[in-house]
């Protein structure tokens, strides 16, 4: 019988590192190709020694190639060690869910003969294909930030949730993979596959949830990038912040000349559905705490052909556990072969 096994590409672990006091995303192979790439743009963003970088990013190479493993750990130790605060969230519930997101789901998208331009016009249409629609009922986020306040709380070891976001949380760590495979196969693929089949549309096969929470002294805003994703959902857990608008520009594959700016203000319970490798971030907030539930949809189908990330043909790594970057081989199981 064949199986299939998530992977991750192997740019992975040299690609895209991050150098946030100078804004700027890298490629870290060794010193030699670090100081002879990145030196003089460096220099003229105020770094005074590139060479000062470099145990940082050899830090961060560390961490990924353990991420995965340690991930699992973590995983395996709040599930023996953390006492939910509300037991009951970890089960998606259609009570969770807003009466509109279930209609426009289960029913409007399902119609026969039903449109991506017909599904747009029961959606907020922000233009360059950026939808944005209620997702949860109010009670519902306010009992989950309950939760991630909770966990926060803990000693209990915790993760940054990618690259970029420093604090928040890997919600597959937290015991919440069950509710997130439900909601992208049973509610997010019926709008995808009508919105969005060019990216994987209702081939989505996989997904990254995680929490990023914005407050002052930590993280306050997010950097122009892309996603690791096809698709995109952004949901606001609450709305006791200030500013913090998201911003889009082009897509990683057009010139960008940071003219095409759209802006977006978060709205409780509501998400915003985007193309992932459209360019986005987010402007600082100046007061309160912000939580938002990101979920990235995957499809293998796309990315097994073209990694989105270093914009080549795959080098694939499995990963014993989880999802990885959402990529995949096929093997043959050994016990049929038998």
């Amino acid at each position: 019988m064949l199986r299939s096994e998530y992977c991750v590409c192997r740019c992975f672990f040299t690609h895209n590192y991050f150098i946030k006091e100078f804004d700027l995303h890298v490629n870290f192979n060794n010193r030699t190709q670090f100081i002879k790439e990145y030196s003089k743009v460096l220099l003229s963003r105020g770094c005074r020694d590139p060479e000062q970088l470099i145990p940082k990013l050899e830090e961060e190479c560390k961490r990924r190639h353990n991420l995965h493993y340690e991930s699992w750990q973590r995983r395996q130790l709040l599930a023996r060690e953390y006492k939910p605060l509300h037991p009951h969230l970890y089960t998606l519930q259609t009570s969770f869910l807003d009466p509109k997101f279930v209609e426009l789901t289960q029913v409007t998208a399902k119609e026969a003969g039903q449109t991506g331009v017909g599904l747009s016009k029961h959606l907020k249409d922000h233009l360059q294909r950026i939808y944005s629609f209620p997702v949860f009922t109010p009670e519902f986020c306010e009992a989950l930030v309950e939760e991630l306040a909770n966990y926060e709380q803990s000693p209990l070891p915790k993760a940054s949730p990618n690259t970029m976001n420093s604090y928040g949380i890997k919600l597959d760590e937290l015991g919440f993979d069950a509710f997130m495979s439900r909601l992208r196969s049973d509610y997010l693929t019926p709008l995808t596959r009508l919105l969005y089949p060019d990216c994987g549309g209702d081939q989505l096969d996989s997904h990254k949830a995680f929490i990023v929470t914005y407050r002052q002294g930590q993280d306050v805003d997010l950097a122009y990038h892309y996603d690791n994703a096809e698709v995109t959902l952004n949901v606001a857990l609450n709305g006791d912040y200030q500013e913090g608008e998201l911003y889009f520009g082009a897509m990683r594959t057009e010139e960008d000349y940071n003219t095409r700016r759209l802006g977006y203000t978060h709205h409780l319970a509501h998400g915003l559905l985007h193309r992932g490798q459209q360019r986005h971030g987010a402007l600082p907030i100046t007061e309160g705490v912000r939580y938002n539930l990101i979920m990235w949809l995957r499809s293998s189908a796309i990315r097994n052909q073209l990694c989105p990330m270093c914009c080549k043909e795959p080098q694939l790594e499995a990963v014993k556990q989880g999802w990885g970057d959402g990529f995949t081989i096929t093997k043959t199981d050994v016990c049929d072969l038998v």
